[in-house]
């Protein structure tokens, strides 16, 4: 057998080079654009929410006629009475700068396509490569040289949402007939001219529609780029998937809902709108082409004013920014960094939400430019053994003491898979354990390779679980886990075990935390390992009680907290207060 080829560690030896010689221009990259997503988010704070309303209505009236205009009334009075009104504005700020940049960039490479076969031969399968990539992939790259906030998810909605601008403006211009063109080459215009009087103008309904399509792929972003701490009302979408709330779910969803009809319909009456253009209209154009000009010139200058600066040797509050880089929104961990913030009176400091791969992203980064960062973190995790970390004291406590990992599996399972249960009730490791199977993974191995090698490598404790149980034909299992690293760990461990020693057929559901104990309540799984109590968990062992079976921790000696590398002299949370 042919050995892999190293591609994820030629990938990440690029992005390391990257990330190492070209930080200037990234930097450079990340004010322009996070200036111009402030100047959007601070014209929409600007006004009251219902003038704001009434700008809009009349837009959509001018546009789209009475119909849309009263779409638009309905559904943003609908959003404010809501309680949704800023985050859909931050939102809206998001997806507008994504679709400038996005058509900035992608009109010219449209034209070069239509202009150059060579050229187009070359983008046509790199722009097919970026629809057909998954869209979680380059949230990866984007917070490794952007860091969290909006600036990432303005880079990876520009990746994700471009394709469309430069496929339609080149396809636009290919079809304009050629008798037109050969009549614009026999009265000698030159190829400027050929290109903005006759190709342009014939093209642009079609232009306009991939413009439509990058705008409606910019807005399908917002809840992936909330993962990376975007902000808007995609954070209180995943933030209502992750803790089961389908209320506060559907209410956000309709904020997404209205805005992406609203955009949608605006962007098409444009298209409408240029195909009868008046000359009173077209008069109008250089103003408004002036003014969003200017506005963009001034949101740059803006960002590099506002440009954060190097860390001090000030307040800890300042070397950070204020900011604690979280996790997942609505997990324990981050409830109860929520509470730290209020019970030690942080009322300037802010809490991002992300997830734990954006988490390990960020504190990478800053450790290795030795800087100065604060995040919510626990153990066992690789991360205490690849670096160098302290957890911050919690004199009042507010993080709890010592934490479990439970397993708990559905009812009935006794009953109907004895083996399975008795396996999984005598289960129990230590955070050493789960430690190197998770410094493998790191390491480059396979979850399930990095899981064999620690059940191989320790027959007496393996034996200690299985002893006596009888092995199965091949009967199925479902084990349901989150995707943090330990619970990887942990179940493909499980899992391994299973299906070497006891003949079962293991299914494995990566889900986020409320799923997977949704799913072990209402039996769609049969068991996990990755119940963290009392307090990470707390909230879904009370919603789910009697629904499901704890069988006891599976681990012991668990820590929750905020966490800072070894070099900053910051040693509790109280030190974090303004003083």
């Amino acid at each position: 057998m042919l050995p892999k080829i190293p591609l994820d560690r030629w990938v990440e030896s690029v992005i390391t080079w990257l990330n190492t010689n070209l930080a200037f221009l990234f930097h450079f990259f990340s004010s322009i654009i996070g200036g111009i997503v402030g100047g959007f988010t601070f014209l929409f704070h600007a006004f009251p929410a219902l003038v704001v309303i009434v700008i809009l209505t009349l837009l959509a009236y001018y546009f789209g006629k009475w119909r849309l205009a009263l779409f638009a009334v309905l559904g943003l009075l609908l959003i404010l009475n809501l309680g949704y009104w800023e985050p859909t504005m931050d939102t809206l700020a998001l997806v507008l700068t994504s679709a400038l940049i996005s058509i900035i960039l992608g009109l010219p490479l449209g034209i070069w396509c239509a202009r150059n076969r060579s050229v187009r031969s070359t983008l046509t399968p790199i722009l097919d490569f970026m629809q057909t990539m998954p869209a979680f992939v380059y949230l990866i790259p984007a917070v490794t040289f952007f860091g969290l906030g909006v600036v990432p998810g303005v880079i990876a909605s520009v990746i994700f949402s471009i394709p469309p601008t430069i496929r339609l403006t080149n396809l636009g211009i290919l079809q304009v007939p050629d008798d037109l063109v050969e009549a614009a080459d026999s009265f000698g215009s030159t190829p400027a001219q050929k290109l903005f009087k006759v190709q342009f103008p014939l093209a642009l309904p079609t232009i306009l529609a991939g413009v439509n399509q990058t705008i409606m792929l910019s807005l399908s972003m917002v809840v992936i780029a909330s993962m990376i701490g975007a902000q808007g009302v995609g954070a209180d979408v995943y933030r209502a998937v992750t803790q089961l709330k389908t209320g506060q779910g559907f209410e956000a969803g309709l904020a997404v809902v209205v805005l992406a009809i609203l955009l949608d319909r605006l962007t098409q009456s444009v298209i409408g709108k240029k195909r009868t253009a008046k000359p009173s209209f077209a008069l109008k154009k250089p103003l408004i082409i002036a003014a969003v000009v200017a506005f963009c010139i001034a949101a740059i200058f803006i960002g590099i004013r506002n440009k954060a600066p190097v860390a001090t040797g000030s307040s800890v509050g300042d070397q950070v920014g204020y900011s604690i880089i979280g996790i997942d929104p609505g997990s324990g961990l981050m409830n109860a960094a929520d509470k730290a913030l209020k019970a030690y009176d942080l009322t300037s400091w802010k809490l991002i939400e992300g997830s734990s791969t954006a988490m390990t992203i960020a504190l990478d980064r800053a450790y290795k430019e030795s800087k100065p960062i604060i995040v919510t973190g626990w153990t066992p995790h690789w991360m205490f053994a690849k670096y160098e970390l302290k957890y911050l004291a919690d004199p009042k406590n507010v993080f709890g003491g010592d934490e479990e990992i439970h397993t708990i599996v559905r009812l009935h399972l006794q009953a109907d898979q004895p083996a399975a249960y008795q396996f999984l009730d005598r289960f129990q490791w230590k955070p050493a354990d789960m430690e190197q199977v998770m410094a493998n993974i790191q390491e480059g191995y396979k979850p399930e390779e990095a899981a064999s090698q620690w059940v191989e490598a320790n027959p007496d404790k393996v034996n200690a679980w299985i002893s006596g149980i009888p092995k199965v034909g091949g009967k199925k299992i479902k084990l349901a886990y989150v995707a943090w690293d330990s619970e990887i760990s942990s179940t493909n461990v499980v899992k391994y075990v299973l299906e070497s020693k006891l003949g079962y057929q293991v299914d494995m559901l990566q889900v986020e935390a409320g799923p997977m104990w949704a799913g072990i309540a209402s039996g769609d799984a049969d068991a996990m390992v990755a119940g963290w109590l009392p307090t990470t968990h707390q909230d879904y062992y009370e919603k789910f009680q009697g629904k499901f079976e704890d069988l006891g921790p599976n681990l012991v000696g668990t820590k929750l907290g905020l966490v800072v590398p070894a070099y900053m002299s910051v040693t509790s949370i109280e030190d974090l207060a303004v003083k």
